[in-house]
């Protein structure tokens, strides 16, 4: 549970992703259009994949990491102007997040990126779309480009030092481009987007349930947090990650608190989000409860940016809604073992009557 993994070239993705979210958002700022900022956040993302693979994986990993997102983006805002009066429902936000759930679980998993799984999508769509008073669509879509671009491009700054290339060529770049996937492969892929298709569903209809009838919002966090105990080789570890997501949001809480208290100027929190994302991207290898202490401030402090709303409403969300997401995530974990210790069980139960 605190075990900290050894580091592996650890500072300088996280150099590179911090970079890739500072840059495009102090650059907001300073045109005075953070109404824009969320969309660049998420393009931002692009930057997380191919954390150590060669120039020629890389390049064709996060190429592939940037259009998907992007087409995440494009859905979660046209999902938000297609709403009725601008106020969507806290149910289409849960239809259209499963969705997303699902889709980028089989796309991540044909394409082979990494990191797995479709948590940085939930999150993107059902933000975007929550966000009212969209700004608008070219000037949206074209900051989320540029920043993935960015992204890229960072992610081939290291060949400006020839001792830290990798080899690059036209050849490789199309042999990494083409992937193809044995049927096992296929077989495991197929169960583990049933996986993340159940828990974003469940976690999200609980959270609206129990948010509707408490008085709180934000339901899709639930159904971010149910996807992290997903993410694992072994039901012990992705128990672990469950556990650790709830105890780390309750630490990075805390940190919040007295970030908000003191109020920050918008470019001190850009400074802040870059600060948390160059910890999350340390840590998030080695030790998942301290990169979350340093995601929660991320996440929160990146709404605080765009949103304006009170910081201790986000507090309680955030906390209540990881809660159920995490235990819907480490249920649905859990469930294939107990389900084949019952028909064990059972079988054994017959065979004794018999």
């Amino acid at each position: 549970m605190f075990s900290i993994g050894p580091a592996k070239n650890d500072h300088q993705v996280a150099i590179r992703v911090a970079a890739g979210v500072f840059l495009p958002l102090i650059t907001l700022v300073l045109l005075g259009r953070l109404d824009l900022a969320i969309f660049a956040s998420f393009g931002a993302f692009t930057g997380i994949y191919g954390r150590n693979e060669p120039h020629r994986t890389r390049i064709v990993t996060q190429i592939r990491a940037g259009l998907l997102m992007l087409a995440v983006i494009l859905a979660g805002t046209l999902t938000a102007r297609l709403s009725p009066g601008d106020v969507i429902s806290p149910w289409t936000i849960v239809v259209g997040t499963t969705v997303v759930a699902w889709g980028c679980t089989v796309i991540v998993g044909h394409w082979r990126l990494r990191p797995a799984g479709s948590l940085f999508h939930i999150f993107a769509y059902a933000a975007i779309a929550s966000v009212p008073h969209q700004p608008p669509l070219g000037q949206a879509m074209l900051a989320a480009a540029l920043t993935v671009l960015v992204a890229v491009l960072i992610g081939m700054a290291s060949r400006v030092v020839p001792s830290r290339r990798t080899p690059l060529t036209w050849a490789g770049v199309r042999s990494a481009w083409r992937v193809r996937l044995a049927a096992h492969e296929r077989h495991a892929l197929w169960l583990e987007s049933v996986g993340y298709l159940v828990a974003a569903s469940v976690a999200g209809t609980i959270a609206t349930i129990v948010g509707q009838a408490l008085g709180f919002g934000h339901n899709y966090w639930a159904m971010v947090a149910a996807v992290v105990p997903l993410v694992g080789h072994t039901t012990r570890h992705r128990v672990a990650r469950g556990l650790q997501r709830i105890l780390g949001t309750v630490v990075g809480l805390a940190i919040l608190a007295l970030i908000v208290a003191v109020r920050p100027e918008a470019w001190v929190m850009v400074v802040l989000i870059a600060l948390c994302q160059f910890g999350a991207e340390m840590l998030i290898a080695r030790q998942y409860f301290l990169a979350q202490v340093c995601v929660t401030p991320l996440a929160l402090l990146s709404t605080l940016l765009v949103v304006h709303i009170n910081p201790l409403d986000l507090l309680h969300d955030r906390f209540i809604d990881t809660a159920i997401g995490a235990v819907v995530g480490v249920a649905v974990v859990l469930a294939p073992d107990a389900w084949r210790r019952w028909i064990h069980w059972r079988s054994r139960e017959e065979q004794l009557e018999w």
